[in-house]
């Protein structure tokens, strides 16, 4: 089966601020209130989206959500770089842990 490896990096001069933002509604966070004693985690982009984290700004993911990623980076003004791989087994079981692929 195959896949999309997508690349991504902020350009030089981008805001802390900025790349603080876009971590959080991409990855998620876990969070804490009140000293500690209430915990959750908010959502991102990829909690919903079948996918493998290889290192910081690499990802593979399925053929069909590429697109959703692209218009997402394109909002924070990434560089991003994208080819189709050939998914290992391994990685297809892990995708399909998300009941995207069969």
């Amino acid at each position: 089966m195959i896949g999309t490896i997508i690349v991504f990096r902020f350009k030089e001069k981008t805001e802390q601020k900025s790349i603080n933002q876009f971590c959080k509604k991409f990855y998620g966070q876990n969070t804490s209130s009140h000293g500690g004693k209430y915990q959750y985690r908010r959502q991102g982009l990829l909690d919903n989206i079948p996918h493998i984290k290889l290192i910081g700004g690499v990802i593979i993911v399925t053929k069909d959500v590429a697109e959703k990623i692209i218009d997402f980076l394109k909002e924070y003004n990434s560089e991003y770089y994208i080819r189709e791989v050939i998914l290992l087994d391994e990685d297809e079981v892990v995708l399909s842990k998300f009941g995207q692929i069969e």
